[in-house]
């Protein structure tokens, strides 16, 4: 079986890493000039698919980019695209990287709650007679 190469593509079980957000596929892009701007990267992953949403983190004291970026493409193969090549490229000067920016869990993998629900006031419960 294949190994993981590029975002998205398939893990050695066959199956895919990249998770879906709530309404798209969403690209995180770190390495960003602080000098970026949305019309930038509208101009540069524009030309991949349509960008249905497009979010960038900026300083609240200088009011430049923080370094990175959310794109979020309506297709996962457009998403595909993009990464593909744009990751290690070089964009107003400085290289960026880009990768999906949400990630399934492996299967099998257990959640981090702890056993039995909650736990409230630091005191522990008494498990149900069910589950003694």
């Amino acid at each position: 079986m294949a190994d993981v190469d590029m975002a998205g593509e398939l893990n050695g079980a066959g199956q895919s890493w990249a998770a879906k957000s709530v309404e798209g596929w969403i690209v995180i892009v770190t390495g960003l000039n602080e000098e970026a701007t949305e019309e930038d990267l509208q101009d540069l992953f524009g030309d991949f698919g349509e960008v249905k949403n497009l979010s960038m983190a900026l300083n609240r004291r200088t009011g430049y980019v923080m370094g990175y970026a959310l794109i979020e493409f309506r297709e996962k193969e457009e998403a595909e695209k993009a990464i593909k090549e744009t990751d290690g490229t070089t964009f107003l000067e400085k290289t960026i990287k880009t990768d999906f920016a949400f990630a399934k869990a492996p299967s099998g993998a257990r959640s981090r709650a702890p056993a039995g629900g909650a736990r409230r006031g630091g005191r522990d419960r008494e498990a149900s007679p069910s589950r003694r």
